[in-house]
């Protein structure tokens, strides 16, 4: 399975703003495709996390946090392995 990284610091230019929050998801939904499993990572808001998150749910197959800190946290795994 396709692991696909997105860093979410690369959505946006400065600072994340709710008002583009729309155009966030769509970019982020294009770059995951379908079924793959997807790392979220770089410098981004906590709320962005979650809304990408959240717009992910359904069509990823396996979602991982990869922190900086403490590496790789699976938010949620949908393979039947």
């Amino acid at each position: 399975m396709p692991e696909i990284i997105i860093d979410l610091s690369q959505l946006f230019d400065d600072n994340a703003k709710l008002s583009e929050f729309d155009t966030y998801i769509q970019k982020a939904k294009e770059l995951a495709g379908e079924g793959n499993n997807i790392i979220l990572t770089g410098a981004a808001p906590v709320w962005l996390y979650l809304k990408i998150a959240h717009a992910l749910h359904g069509k990823a197959r396996k979602l991982i946090y990869r922190s900086p800190v403490i590496g790789d946290v699976v938010i949620f795994d949908h393979s039947p392995d």
